[in-house]
């Protein structure tokens, strides 16, 4: 599964680090994305959403609703299967957007719903 980080971090004690690294470990296929950062490890960085070449299965968002209110025509525009919004990054606005464009909108916690088998 194809899986964008939006809010990826570098700093391992961060849950969007910790996220990229267990979707890697459970054998997802993650593009992590953040203006600033231009590598994760050994990982490239998408300064935008825009950028990842390939279709995207699941957004999981890691950015507050001010950040995924300002992109969030390009976060519809690539047609995710779903978008997880994780504790803190909740954006009613664009829930009823994703729904609205038959995109499935989940409020929960990606490192959960690793653990747990619900991913």
């Amino acid at each position: 599964m194809n899986v964008a980080v939006l809010g990826a971090s570098d700093k391992p004690e961060r849950y969007s680090y910790q996220a990229v690294v267990f979707l890697l470990k459970k054998g997802h296929t993650v593009f992590p994305v953040h203006q600033r950062i231009k590598k994760i490890d050994q990982m490239n960085v998408y300064s935008s959403i825009t950028e990842i070449p390939e279709p995207i299965d699941t957004i999981s968002l890691y950015v507050s609703a001010d950040i995924s209110s300002q992109i969030q025509d390009d976060i519809i525009k690539k047609f995710p299967r779903r978008i997880i919004f994780n504790p803190g990054a909740e954006n009613p606005q664009l829930f009823e957007k994703a729904r609205a464009h038959h995109i499935l909108p989940v409020n929960a916690c990606t490192l959960v719903m690793l653990k747990d088998g619900t991913f």
